[in-house]
């Protein structure tokens, strides 16, 4: 569970029931005056559990505990207020506090919920999977007043060791990695995974997630990383890897054009039915509903990007929109 990836650096892995991320990699920097745990699992016991062990096998104390988080998603920032010290910084970008907020108090879904009915995505289902989704039901409960913004460049010190904040929005609005500069250390968070594929889903207010995160992937690609320590699975050879998830959206960016052209004005829901998934499913009623919303998100941000460059066009009929070359 607890595992030392470099001195006075440790990752504690969590477990996620009924997830097929399956675990969390949360990690523990060891320092002088003040520790800093960087993303915190689920808020849901088995989280708890595995991450207070953890804790408690490293000899670490809630008071001297800072929190870092990369991003808003639940499985990040879910117990962030339960473990930070009482007059500690919580750490996340000012963009994706903003974001947070709004989710926080039901503006965020206000907007999104009606977005994806537009969007083909029977409404009954909708609701269901809302009820039940994880990323919804086990975050914090109000926006704790420990929160506090940080932008590109901040830089935190823990012992000897540097941390400089990097901005790599795409899976999230204000989604940021972690750079220590002189070890050639990253923690890429669920920037740059490397057994399985970040999820680029369509945010309100933001009208081309998919564009962000490849911009976001070029912006970083040529940082000299010697380690790179990822939010979720394991660790592998960062700049192939990136190359590698560049590769994959342009295939798949290939792939929606094409469903497009073979059958024009299919709705986002019913194009994400035709896309190529990697899942254990033989259709796509039998997609779990959670992974349905997450492939419907994922088709969604790859039709902004292509109508944002001009290879695709949309109509609205019926309350429904359609996508067309």
């Amino acid at each position: 569970m607890v595992t030392q990836v470099h001195k006075n650096i440790y990752r504690i892995r969590l477990t996620l029931p009924q997830n097929p991320l399956k675990n969390l990699n949360s990690y523990f920097l060891r320092g002088d005056e003040s520790d800093l745990l960087i993303d915190t699992g689920f808020r849901r016991p088995e989280c708890r559990k595995d991450l207070l062990d953890g804790l408690a096998m490293l000899g670490s104390f809630r008071d001297r505990r800072r929190v870092y988080v990369t991003h808003m998603h639940g499985d990040h920032i879910g117990q962030a207020d339960l473990v930070c010290g009482d007059d500690r910084p919580i750490y996340l970008s000012a963009t994706d506090l903003g974001y947070y907020k709004r989710f926080l108090s039901g503006e965020m879904d206000g907007e999104r919920l009606p977005l994806y009915v537009r969007q083909g995505y029977p409404e009954e289902i909708l609701k269901k999977t809302y009820s039940t989704n994880q990323a919804i039901t086990m975050t914090m409960d109000h926006a704790d007043e420990r929160l506090c913004a940080v932008e590109e460049g901040t830089l935190l010190r823990v012992g000897t060791y540097e941390l400089r904040v990097i901005s790599v929005p795409g899976h999230t609005p204000g989604n940021t990695m972690l750079w220590m500069e002189k070890e050639g250390i990253m923690f890429t968070g669920d920037h740059v995974l490397f057994d399985i594929t970040p999820n680029i889903t369509s945010w309100p207010w933001m009208d081309d997630a998919l564009g962000a995160y490849i911009e976001s992937l070029k912006k970083v690609k040529d940082y000299p990383v010697r380690l790179a320590l990822p939010g979720h699975r394991e660790s592998g050879e960062y700049k192939s890897r990136i190359e590698e998830i560049l590769a994959h959206h342009e295939r798949r960016l290939a792939d929606t054009l094409r469903i497009i052209r073979e059958t024009p004005y299919l709705s986002a829901y019913e194009i994400a039915s035709r896309m190529k998934w990697k899942i254990r499913a033989s259709s796509w009623e039998e997609f779990p509903l959670q992974q349905r919303w997450f492939a419907t998100g994922e088709c969604l941000s790859h039709l902004d990007y292509l109508k944002k460059r001009g290879s695709i066009r949309s109509v609205e009929e019926n309350g429904v929109v359609r996508y067309c070359v």
